[in-house]
């Protein structure tokens, strides 16, 4: 089985929103997230139908995931749209493109706790002026959670999938199981930041474009940078068909 990391999401989705009902997508986050978790348990993942996703039950427990595109582009925010207006066309394609790659997405539990937001709605709604949508700022909340510290503005949302982030044990395993080690350092303490970080107190959207082009570009290099880490981790882990 091959996995273009390349291939546009949107080209095969049946509505403005892969996340939900692009095909190659599901099968892709099936084949790269159903894999053997950090302690070596099978975790492997089935598709369902609509509205849920993709699904595991085993003596592990039972959790449905969704998907969730994590690159934030602000093309349409209130806040940024004028920015990003001033850039070049092909500029503005090139990063809403990238974003709708393999490593531009992520997989999180859709099922909602207490009917509490979802990490998904949390990430863009209850805590859109301290998140965002970004994926940098996400992981600063999980390295938290997995340290104890529920005080980040996804603390409390994190702590009720509680059982999920077991699954990984720690912030490395976790890391590690997504392929996302090019978005923290070496060591696995500290997060690579799209933009200068000040513990959740700015607005996580660029203020000016001074601060959008440099927090476009750390984007796109991350998910580049994770997109070669998914062609490689395919090569050696998934068999060809």
């Amino acid at each position: 089985m091959t996995i273009d990391v390349g291939f546009d999401f949107r080209s095969d989705a049946t509505s403005d929103d892969p996340d939900r009902t692009s095909p190659t997508l599901r099968l892709y986050h099936q084949l790269l997230w159903g894999k053997r978790l950090p302690d070596g348990s099978p975790f492997d993942l089935e598709k369902v139908k609509p509205p849920e996703y993709l699904h595991h039950r085993s003596e592990l427990g039972e959790f449905f995931l969704s998907s969730d595109s994590v690159i934030a582009t602000y093309r349409f925010a209130e806040r940024a749209r004028q920015i990003v207006d001033q850039l070049p066309d092909d500029e503005v394609q090139r990063f809403d493109y990238v974003g709708y790659t393999i490593g531009g997405t992520m997989v999180f539990p859709s099922n909602r706790v207490d009917g509490k937001p979802t990490i998904n709605g949390a990430r863009g709604f209850t805590c859109r002026t301290t998140i965002g949508d970004r994926m940098d700022l996400t992981l600063e909340c999980i390295r938290r959670y997995y340290l104890g510290d529920t005080s980040t503005p996804l603390g409390a949302t994190l702590a009720r999938y509680a059982e999920f982030f077991a699954l990984f044990q720690d912030f490395r395993g976790y890391v590690d199981h997504f392929l996302l080690q090019d978005l923290v350092t070496e060591d696995y303490q500290a997060v690579r930041f799209f933009l200068p970080f000040d513990n959740f107190v700015s607005s996580p959207v660029p203020a000016n474009l001074t601060a959008y082009l440099p927090f476009r570009d750390a984007s796109i290099a991350f998910v580049e940078a994770r997109n070669k880490r998914i062609a490689a981790w395919v090569k050696t882990n998934l068999p060809l068909n």
